[in-house]
C-alpha cells in the first residue's frame, strides 16, 4: 500500500515547529511514503521525550525511519507509530524515576508511561524483548527527513514478528 501524505510546511502554531521552520525543516513529521524499498541505514542521534518533559532520550538512526503501525488494542487506540532499535542504541537521558510500568497479556511487554503526563514514549516490546520501541511521535520533528510506515497485523503475530526479527540487531 502506497502513502503519499506529504506536507511541504512544518507543524504550525507550536514552539518546536517554529524553531524547525527557523532552521528550514522541511517536512511534517507525519511524512508517509511507501514502506517496500530498503532505506539510508547510517545512523544519527535523534531526540525524544515525554509530553511534559519529565522523561527525556536519545536513539541512534537512521534520518530517513522506517516505522510499523501495528493494529493491536493499545496501539490501535493510542496512535503509537513503533522504532524498534537494539537497546544498545537507546539512552535514557532523564526520568527514570518519572517512568511506571503497565504490562498486559502475556506480560512480556513493558509499557512505560510517565507518570506525571501519561505519555509512552517508548517501551520494551513483546516482539523483541532485548530490545526498544520508541514512539516515533515522541521525537523531535527536525531531525526525521522521512518516514515510512509498513503495517505490523497483530492478528498474524508469529509472521509480523518473523518479518521484522532483524530490527533489534546491533548489526540493522
Amino acid at each position: 500500500m502506497h502513502l503519499s501524505r506529504r506536507h511541504d510546511a512544518p507543524f504550525v502554531g507550536n514552539r518546536r515547529a517554529r524553531a524547525a521552520a527557523a532552521i528550514g525543516y522541511p517536512r511534517r513529521i507525519d511524512t508517509f511514503t511507501d514502506a517496500t524499498a530498503p532505506m539510508a541505514t547510517e545512523h544519527i542521534t535523534h531526540h525524544g521525550r515525554c509530553h511534559c518533559d519529565a522523561v527525556a532520550f536519545s536513539v541512534d538512526a537512521p534520518a530517513a525511519l522506517d516505522v510499523l503501525a501495528c493494529n493491536c488494542s493499545i496501539c490501535r487506540m493510542t496512535g503509537y507509530l513503533h522504532l524498534i532499535v537494539p537497546r544498545s542504541r537507546f539512552r535514557l537521558l532523564r526520568g527514570d524515576d518519572a517512568l511506571i510500568d503497565y504490562r498486559f497479556g502475556t506480560g512480556t511487554a513493558i509499557h512505560r508511561f510517565c507518570r506525571h503526563c501519561g505519555i509512552k514514549a517508548f517501551y520494551v516490546p513483546r516482539s523483541h524483548p532485548d530490545g526498544i520501541d520508541v514512539n516515533v511521535r515522541c521525537l523531535d520533528p527536525v531531525t526525521i527527513t522521512q518516514l515510512r510506515v509498513a503495517s505490523f497485523d497483530d492478528n498474524d503475530r508469529a509472521a509480523a514478528t518473523a518479518a521484522i526479527a532483524h530490527l533489534a540487531d546491533d548489526a540493522a
